[in-house]
């Protein structure tokens, strides 16, 4: 006898539960939600989803235990990932290499022009790289310096750098997710990347737009507020270009295109050599003592601990304080608590249910892109990993694109349109949680201000709906 499947109606109950719970917490605990409450209630939301699925639909332990570890297993490179990049923050501040780059950065970037010029570095450097995370855990860390030296609200810095690291990472034939949404959905990589340009340029000239009508409305904040600002770092610090090699090594090491782990680990290695070199005197006030064990333990507890360093400035002794790997870890306890969540989702059916319910009112091209976008936002909520939503939303959708003979490519860019560039604003997903951290601004604050990332599914759809370059029925695609 056939088992029965759980309905649409049931398969929404701990999505409902999620809601509820999360909304409960961040009422509760407001900026403290993600140090425990949103983990204890990930886990409680797939507590009810084991609890109807195994009661009332007879599904096995085992087979929900097994999606569970798969899911927990995909992520554990990103992980790993995250704890180095704790280790890079906490290196690259310490050892003076954040702090020149803060302190070169005021001389060159006009505070008019600094929102678009934010934007558009953090997009070269991310195009380079192929990579977001590594972006905003480098350069991103030192622009929000810059822009809090300028008096920007810090909603706005976050905005402007993770719109121009994601774009960059949309576009890099470098990135994995491109790569992922190319290959899961069964288009050529470049032939991906030359189709997303139709939707991805129109909506970063968007946000430079806006990025600059901000600057040249923002008040700039007095000179000698950030020539204060800068000598409090100067007098702090050993600054000197000296320590811009540690960035230029990372950058060569990723034109090389060495591993990213690879790449992030000698990154935090040569910084926790510079931090000896120049500077003795942080290095003596972290550890208590000087000579090797001094130095090691100061080396040490930039990568794994929190290091507070008296600047004379309130507003700088925050901004210079780090914590390291041990910083990253209710981000990683978050992370595995949502692949937990998405992992029963998934097991027990009711993750596949939901999507198979809205693809009954699908029927024209402009309802197809716009379900794979709502596709991939909804897998980026219930999955919280934005891999698993490149992976599902392209099997789910592939057939039906076959079916209506409509091109591999087009799939493959509204997946990227939405499962890649929405995940960093979604607070429980992987990327919402790791940006969160690594730039010190919650996701709700950020969210309203990531304007490439808030058009891009819009804009997605509406090129669906106009039909540029929307083929049907294809015999064959122009390269």
């Amino acid at each position: 006898m056939k088992k029965q499947s759980p309905s649409v109606i049931i398969s929404f109950v701990p999505i409902a539960v999620l809601v509820v719970l999360l909304y409960t917490v961040i009422r509760t605990f407001g900026s403290d939600s993600l140090a425990g409450g949103s983990q204890v209630s990930l886990l409680a939301a797939s507590a009810v989803c084991v609890a109807i699925a195994m009661l009332r639909y007879g599904v096995k332990w085992q087979t929900l235990e097994e999606t569970i570890s798969k899911n927990i297993y995909s992520v554990g490179s990103a992980i790993i990932m995250l704890l180095l990049i704790g280790a890079i923050a906490g290196s690259w501040m310490v050892s003076g290499v954040v702090p020149s780059l803060i302190c070169y950065g005021l001389e060159v970037m006009h505070p008019k022009l600094f929102l678009v010029s934010c934007c558009v570095i953090s997009a070269v450097v991310s195009v380079m790289t192929g990579s977001s995370w590594t972006t905003i855990a480098t350069i991103g860390v030192a622009l929000i310096g810059i822009g809090q030296a300028q008096g920007f609200d810090e909603g706005w810095i976050a905005g402007a750098i993770i719109s121009g690291a994601y774009f960059g990472d949309k576009i890099s034939p470098l990135s994995d997710t491109t790569v992922l949404a190319s290959s899961a959905a069964e288009t050529p990589l470049f032939t991906h990347i030359r189709y997303m340009m139709v939707t991805t340029i129109p909506s970063f000239c968007i946000a430079l737009v806006v990025f600059t009508i901000v600057g040249f409305t923002h008040e700039i904040s007095d000179p000698a507020q950030i020539a204060a600002f800068s000598a409090s770092l100067r007098s702090t610090f050993n600054i000197t270009p000296w320590l811009l090699i540690v960035p230029l090594f990372t950058l060569l090491l990723i034109i090389r295109k060495l591993p990213a782990l690879i790449t992030l680990f000698a990154s935090c290695l040569l910084a926790g050599v510079f931090l000896c070199i120049f500077q003795p005197e942080i290095m003596y006030n972290i550890s208590g003592g000087d000579g090797f064990a001094g130095a090691f333990k100061a080396v040490m507890q930039s990568y794994y601990g929190s290091t507070a360093i008296e600047t004379g400035n309130e507003a700088l002794n925050e901004l210079v304080a780090t914590d390291g790997m041990a910083g990253m870890l209710h981000t990683v306890w978050l992370i595995v608590c949502a692949m937990c969540f998405g992992g029963v989702m998934a097991g027990s059916g009711m993750l596949a249910n939901i999507t198979a319910f809205f693809l009954r009112f699908v029927r024209r091209t402009v309802s197809i892109v716009a379900s794979t976008v709502g596709a991939g936002l909804f897998c980026n909520m219930c999955t919280g990993d934005q891999y698993l939503s490149i992976i599902l939303s392209s099997n789910l959708f592939k057939e039906l694109y076959r079916k209506q003979g409509l091109e591999p490519r087009l799939l493959s860019r509204s997946v990227e349109d939405s499962a890649t560039v929405c995940s960093v604003l979604i607070p429980w997903n992987s990327c919402g949680m790791t940006q969160s951290t690594v730039l010190g601004v919650s996701t709700f604050v950020y969210f309203p201000y990531c304007i490439f990332n808030l058009i891009s599914p819009l804009m997605t759809i509406l090129v669906a709906a106009i039909g540029y370059k929307i083929v049907k029925n294809p015999t064959e695609v122009a390269e």
